[in-house]
């Protein structure tokens, strides 16, 4: 029941997070965004990880499952973004929203009991936040399809084993201090993907970092929540609640800038709380 909380919790972080996109993305680059929500994150992390970290409980296994765990969230991220720049959303946001399926397949290859019931409420809930988008009157965007597919199977993957192996890692080590080697790793392998394709970062304009640090607060407590449910029963739980955050964030559109939502989507997002509630049944 715990790790379903925290992943609540993190999907309405998520949620928030992605609500202001709307608004940065129009004044600023995508990966300068995206570098500057991950530093800003990584302060914030570091902070609390010096008064309250139990930094001797880091070992070497546990820094480098991090490691890779903040590589394949970078990896995860990078991918998102291409697949909804070429894609349509309809097409593309219940691919990427299908990661839940593939860490709750990983945890119980890893041993984790899953049972029947479980699977089934698991696969309404991503059904759902796939409907939410299917049934969207936004315009669709003309593209590549088979390229966004891919892009957005690459960014589920990236996802799921960003949730698999970062809660490996908090199982084997102290929380804070793995969350840090987390948010370093997936820093540097973003910094080197920018140096690779555009020769050097770019830095934001002033009017927006206000909005950018509150979405890099926001993305490390949803992460932060996701990985540390891994020392808690049924982690993938977790992970699925965190899925989500794609409700949330059309709710939010629908109360404050009174965005219509249709019926079809609000069945939808009744029957992914549904499952929800079965979890925590």
């Amino acid at each position: 029941m715990q790790a379903l909380l925290f992943g609540l919790i993190a999907a309405l972080s998520w949620g928030l997070h992605d609500f202001c996109v709307r608004y940065v993305s129009q004044r600023t680059s995508i990966p300068t965004a995206i570098m500057t929500v991950l530093s800003s994150g990584a302060i914030l992390i570091c902070i609390a990880s010096l008064i309250w970290g139990d930094w001797q409980d880091l070992n070497a296994y546990a820094v480098q499952m991090a490691c890779l765990s903040g590589v394949f969230f970078s990896a995860g991220s990078y991918a998102l973004y291409r697949a909804f720049a070429i894609g349509p959303v309809k097409l593309v946001a219940p691919i990427t929203g299908s990661f839940p399926i593939m860490t709750v397949a990983i945890s119980a290859l890893q041993g984790q009991p899953v049972g029947l019931g479980h699977v089934i409420a698991i696969f309404v809930i991503v059904g759902a936040v796939g409907c939410v988008a299917i049934f969207s009157q936004e315009r669709e965007t003309t593209g590549a399809s088979v390229i966004a597919v891919i892009w957005g199977i690459l960014a589920a993957s990236g996802f799921a084993l960003t949730f698999a192996i970062g809660q490996e890692a908090t199982r084997a080590g102290a929380e804070l201090p793995v969350l840090v080697v987390t948010r370093a790793a997936s820093i540097l392998a973003l910094l080197a993907a920018i140096l690779l394709t555009s020769g050097r970062p770019a830095l934001p304009s002033g009017r927006v970092l206000p909005v950018l640090f509150i979405m890099g607060a926001l993305d490390m407590v949803a992460l932060g929540l996701v990985l540390i449910s891994g020392r808690l029963p049924n982690p993938e739980f977790a992970s699925v609640s965190s899925s989500l955050f794609g409700l949330i964030t059309v709710i939010l559109a629908w109360l404050i800038l009174k965005e219509k939502v249709a019926p079809l989507q609000w069945v939808s997002i009744a029957a992914a709380f549904a499952g929800i509630a079965y979890l925590a049944g």
